[in-house]
């Protein structure tokens, strides 16, 4: 005989704790600022997970005529199919942005408002699809994060989970560059070639550093 706790822990969902606390900031920030409901429950309150929320945000900013956010959502879901990592390493870097930006006071602002958490979401999909063969389509989306969140990292780039990018505007990384994880990088960095014409031409960032404005 299944007893009612075995019952009922089988229809319990798996704690997400930043997820829950996202959800729980949006519903504050809609009773706090009613005229932002439609935006808060279009952008959180009506989604069923955190990938879908994020995933949404992204693309709705990178919407363009050319590729559009629905064709852009379908891609990530594709993504997040064949790599469950993207999973943990946006979480990663939502906590790496709470943690490490003292502007940053609630986990919803880099889900909704931040381009340095955007833009690293959006090369991880580049990324993806750069090593799946699909270039244009990468450089595509680089293309569009230059103009939309001012970085440009080209998707060949590898590139670790807690990352933050504190402003982003100005950021410049090439196509051999490394970012380990736990890496926090500050505006108008540029991690580019030493000159070399082709092979290992951009500078391996290790875990933990943090990189000052301006660098070159």
């Amino acid at each position: 005989m299944v007893t009612q706790s075995a019952k009922s822990a089988g229809n319990l969902k798996p704690v997400d704790p930043i997820w829950s606390q996202v959800r729980h900031e949006a519903k504050e920030a809609v009773n706090n600022d009613p005229l932002l409901a439609a935006f808060l429950y279009s952008t959180v309150l009506n989604h069923d997970s955190l990938e879908e929320a994020v995933v949404h945000r992204v693309a709705e900013r990178l919407d363009h005529p050319d590729l559009g956010a629905d064709l852009i959502r379908q891609t990530y879901a594709v993504m997040m199919r064949e790599d469950p990592s993207f999973s943990e390493s946006l979480r990663v870097d939502i906590q790496a942005v709470f943690d490490r930006d003292p502007a940053c006071t609630r986990y919803i602002q880099p889900v909704l408002y931040f381009k340095g958490f955007h833009a690293i979401q959006t090369h991880r999909l580049a990324h993806w699809l750069w090593k799946q063969g699909r270039e244009d389509f990468a450089l595509y989306l680089q293309s569009r994060s230059s103009a939309v969140f001012q970085t440009d990292i080209n998707p060949a780039t590898r590139i670790g989970k807690g990352i933050f990018l504190d402003h982003a505007t100005g950021l410049v990384v090439g196509a051999t560059a490394v970012i380990d994880d736990d890496v926090s990088i500050l505006q108008g960095v540029t991690l580019g070639g030493t000159g070399k014409e082709d092979g290992d031409r951009h500078p391996k960032i290790r875990h933990g550093v943090l990189i000052g404005a301006g660098a070159k």
